[in-house]
């Protein structure tokens, strides 16, 4: 690579993400939240194949930033709960708190399978229910695990973006 092609590619970069399209009609909480989106992710007890989906949809391709979506470390900095996985009884009080700990307006997305209805985990001795039996779900995302432009919709049906 010469100097200047090094130079061209960076002051020019090659952007590598994914055209999601239009966007989605805004869910009327959306309004509220003037196009950002501030998400606390929670795992109240899924396998992990939901949390490697939300990676990516966070990363360089899918990119949930550029439509106003962004992670946070903190339920008191958060708009939104990203839920994964069936609650287990160890994470019912906890998953409670989180969302009690959340300022208003706040939304819930029931993200894969597990979190909507509990999947395969249903039954289980450990498990509590879904995430709706313990907060509201405002948003759910279908999928075992669900694809990552899928979880970027339902981001974007959010943020309006």
């Amino acid at each position: 690579m010469t100097l200047r092609t090094a130079v061209r590619t960076i002051l020019h970069p090659h952007t590598a993400t994914e055209d999601l399209g239009p966007p989605p009609r805004p869910d009327p909480g959306a309004r509220r939240l003037a196009g950002s989106l501030q998400v606390r992710h929670v795992d109240a007890g899924s396998c992990n194949g939901c949390e490697l989906e939300i990676t990516s949809a966070f990363g360089p391709v899918y990119d949930a930033e550029r439509f106003g979506a962004r992670l946070v470390a903190s339920p008191r900095h958060a708009d939104a709960l990203v839920v994964t996985g069936p609650v287990t009884r160890n994470m019912a009080g906890p998953l409670a708190k989180t969302y009690d700990a959340m300022p208003e307006p706040r939304m819930v997305v029931a993200v894969g399978d597990c979190a909507r209805d509990c999947g395969v985990f249903r039954g289980g001795y450990g498990v509590e229910g879904a995430v709706a039996e313990v907060v509201p779900v405002d948003v759910a995302v279908a999928g075992c695990p669900p694809h990552p432009e899928a979880i970027t919709k339902a981001l974007r049906g959010l943020t309006g973006r």
